[in-house]
């Protein structure tokens, strides 16, 4: 008979029992395994959850970051805007300072001062003004509209069908939708008893 001496090698166990030696190489033998080592399945269910883990947390910081995104963009637009807004106010209070001077500018037109350098002045002075956006309304037998003219009088007049500005005293003006002073006119309206 054999002794255990014989049948193992130095450095094993006697009571491992080996089949084969690919099995003692690939570390399938029945061998007691160390305590430290984790399963391959363990090891790979904990790997999928920390991948899971890092993937809900991308998914937080990606909706986070489209969220911060948005709200810059959504605040650049409202500065773009309150921007614009301060602006055209302040471009209109400019503009409606001097529409007395404009006013006077007429009349003087009307009486034929304005003539030679004058008549440069003012014409350049007009067209930058509307550069800006400042036009001018209200004519002879513009449909009278309260929200745009300012009656002065109102007479009934066989020949309209409508209320209409007969007569324009002063003229209106605004900047693009701001009405910055409406027209001054004389109104004829059809009579009452039609």
């Amino acid at each position: 008979m054999t002794r255990p001496t014989d049948t193992h090698r130095p450095g094993e166990h006697p009571l491992t029992i080996l089949r084969d030696k690919r099995r003692r190489e690939t570390g399938s033998s029945l061998e007691p395994r160390h305590r430290g080592d984790i399963e391959p399945a363990r090891q790979a269910e904990a790997a999928r959850s920390e991948a899971d883990a890092l993937r809900a947390q991308l998914r937080e910081r990606t909706a986070d970051l489209r969220r911060v995104t948005a709200e810059y963009d959504n605040y650049r637009k409202r500065v773009r805007r309150d921007r614009r807004t301060v602006g055209e106010i302040a471009v209109a209070n400019v503009l409606t300072g001097l529409l007395p001077v404009l006013d006077a500018i007429d009349q003087a037109r009307m009486q034929g001062q304005v003539t030679g350098g004058f008549r440069r002045v003012t014409d350049v002075l007009e067209s930058e003004l509307a550069a800006l956006g400042l036009e001018a309304f209200g004519a002879v037998g513009d449909p009278f509209d309260p929200a745009l003219h300012e009656a002065v009088s109102c007479t009934p007049a066989d020949r309209v069908e409508q209320p209409t500005c007969t007569a324009v005293l002063r003229p209106g003006y605004r900047v693009g939708d701001q009405l910055l002073r409406p027209a001054q006119t004389e109104v004829a309206e059809p009579p009452a008893d039609r």
